[in-house]
């Protein structure tokens, strides 16, 4: 066989495994959700029978290894691999939050304006801000524009998508990467790998799917990264020059465009996958400019033989950047349109974040955990590994790039701002991990040398091991999945059969503006500081839910003056005079809350450095102002809604 045929058939096998993750997640939510089942934070229920479904998936991960062992069907042991890890993700996730229609973290904190972008998506396939009219997208739009797609299919409201999305994402990639792990150190290491990685995965960074992803393709991605970098050469022999011949282009293509896909999902990892990408070129540098060395060789010869090492390591990591460069700008070229034409930009502050574990290093290997032990086998190995093997040089790197970024990210704290390094805990996770595992297989080697076949003994215990992970997911998350609950959904209802919030109220209020207005929620700006609404209807929002999520070009400081503005208004006149003269279209529907002193907002404003990083306070406006004929008022529960006609 070719090798062109083998790499078209190696890339047919990851399409096929992605579809058949997807799938198999998609058919799994459904069989899920044709049952009644109790809310997770009053019963269970759903905790046992997620127990039940992780201990099948382990158990066909081993039954996948066992066929690989004795030399079965690559095809068959790809097959179990494929389903198990993708019912691994469905189950762990899907089953807890069966009850529900909403995904972790419910319509709260920052899953807010995630549903809010997502819901934006679905309304229309065209890029645009998540909030603001008119606006390109800041924050990268494909994992949101594919759910939007997705949405319309199964003819599901964003918000409501959100959750299946989520969870068919995920388990797709993990399809995917328990291949490429196999492919590249075989099913006996590979499967065990790609496990621990899904699991701590989506213990640590299942609230964020589209981070979640790029964790769980990411590691495996970092080591034909390095190889590409390196070119067609053992690690023991070093770079090779040859930009033509050396190198070898699909580790490159196929970096290249991960690299992209990340860019066009996630800023934060693509530039740390950037930046390990850079450390590795340069490390590449350094070795191949000493291995050139040698005495006996004329000095013209060896200045030759190191420039062409170099240019050939800089030239395939410029090449990764263009291919990501020109996928990445599927989803960056509105924007960046924008800021090239000196459109105007304020207010945003995305950085300004630093939480107490964004302050410190994170250090899991020293944590009394199973994890941690884990984390602190992959820490060794490492360090006695990475000059010896690719994968380790790989990881080392990356480990090592996560603390510079990490140290880079709280020296600039003095300057102002950060780069939100704690939210690489999960890829550093991933990483060590992945080590972890590599090591303790090197353990096991040093274990059966030592006391015989103790083989049995050794997957036994990573099996119950791995059993043991799974089941603590839904108590870390335990949290995230009873807000899941608790939290009002798009249809007026709480999942745990309690009282819902206002936000039932919102249904009657979006017939309401339909029919006042006699638009669809697309074709109208409104004012609130219920940020949820927004998140379930598609309508435009005058002003974010903070300043951390705005698109820079909204200028969200300017805005937030511009609202105090029209607050202090006193006459009808003098309000629709100061909205008609705003440099952004107006609202022409507020959506306030009911208080004795008036119509209210409640809005938030930047306080970093301090944390919480947000300080809320209350805009009110005089109901008198609105008691005019170009205004229709109407009370709905504890909301007031004003049309502008």
């Amino acid at each position: 066989m070719s090798t062109a045929v083998r790499r078209a058939r190696d890339v047919g096998a990851l399409v096929a495994a992605a579809l058949l993750g997807a799938l198999i997640a998609f058919v799994g939510l459904k069989v899920i959700a044709g049952v009644d089942w109790p809310a997770f934070n009053s019963s269970n229920v759903t905790r046992a029978l997620t127990t039940v479904g992780q201990v099948f998936a382990v158990a066909v991960l081993v039954v996948a290894v066992l066929l690989d062992r004795y030399g079965r069907p690559r095809w068959l042991t790809g097959l179990l691999s494929v389903a198990a890890s993708a019912g691994m993700v469905t189950v762990t996730l899907g089953m807890p939050l069966g009850a529900t229609k909403l995904y972790l973290f419910g319509l709260s904190v920052d899953q807010q304006f995630r549903t809010e972008y997502l819901t934006r998506m679905t309304s229309s396939p065209r890029l645009a801000d998540m909030t603001y009219l008119d606006l390109p997208p800041y924050y990268p739009a494909g994992w949101f524009w594919w759910g939007g797609r997705f949405a319309n299919i199964e003819g599901l409201p964003g918000w409501e998508a959100y959750k299946p999305w989520a969870i068919i994402s995920m388990a797709a990639a993990a399809a995917v990467a328990i291949l490429l792990w196999t492919r590249m150190v075989g099913a006996m290491r590979g499967i065990p790998i790609a496990l621990v990685i899904t699991l701590v995965t989506v213990m640590w960074a299942s609230p964020e799917p589209y981070a979640a992803i790029l964790v769980i393709l990411g590691v495996p991605m970092l080591i034909p990264m390095l190889y590409g970098l390196r070119g067609r050469s053992r690690l023991a022999d070093g770079p090779v020059g040859g930009l033509r011949r050396g190198t070898s282009w699909p580790a490159v293509i196929g970096s290249g465009v991960f690299l992209g896909i990340s860019a066009t999902c996630y800023t934060l990892y693509t530039g740390l996958f950037a930046l390990s990408a850079i450390v590795m070129a340069l490390y590449l540098c350094v070795v191949g400019w000493v291995s050139a060395g040698n005495k006996a060789v004329p000095s013209a010869t060896v200045t030759g033989r190191r420039r062409g090492v170099i240019l050939a390591i800089l030239g395939r990591l410029v090449a990764m950047g263009v291919i990501s460069g020109l996928i990445a700008l599927l989803v960056w070229a509105p924007y960046l349109w924008a800021r090239a034409t000196s459109e105007p930009a304020s207010g945003g502050t995305a950085e300004h974040y630093l939480p107490d574990r964004g302050a410190v290093l994170p250090l899991p290997f020293f944590n009394f955990s199973l994890m941690g032990l884990v984390t602190l086998i992959g820490l060794v190995w490492l360090l006695l590994r990475f000059r010896q093997r690719t994968v380790a040089l790989a990881l080392f790197i990356t480990v090592v790039t996560i603390y510079l970024f990490c140290l880079l990210s709280m020296l600039r704290t003095a300057g102002g701002s950060t780069l939100l390094s704690f939210r690489l805990d999960p890829l550093l996770y991933g990483a060590l991990s992945a080590a972890g595992v590599l090591g303790i297989a090197d353990l096991s080697r040093w274990a059966v040398g030592k006391f015989g076949d103790v083989r049995f003994a050794i997957g036994a215990i990573a099996a119950v091991s791995a059993i043991a992970l799974a089941q603590g997911i839904p108590g870390h998350l335990s949290g995230e999945i009873t807000t899941a609950y608790t939290d009002t959904d798009g249809r007026g209802e709480r999942a745990d059969q309690r009282p819902a919030g206002a936000e039932s109220y919102y249904p009657e209020i979006h017939r309401l503006i339909r029919k006042q207005t006699g638009r669809t929620a697309d074709q109208n700006v409104v004012l609130t500081a219920d940020y949820g609404f927004l998140s379930i209807y598609p309508y435009w929002g005058f002003q974010g839910l903070t300043s951390h999520y705005a698109n820079p070009l909204a200028e969200f400081d300017k805005r937030a003056a511009a609202i105090e503005r029209w607050a202090d208004a006193e006459t009808p006149d003098q309000l629709i005079r100061r909205l008609d003269r705003s440099p952004w279209t107006p609202p022409n529907v507020f959506l306030f809350r009911y208080a004795a002193e008036g119509y209210t907002l409640r809005l938030a404003e930047d306080v970093y450095p301090n944390d919480p990083n947000v300080k809320r306070y209350t805009v009110t406006f005089d109901p008198a102002v609105f008691a005019d004929p170009r205004f229709g008022v109407t009370e709905v529960g504890p909301f007031v809604v004003v049309v502008r006609r």
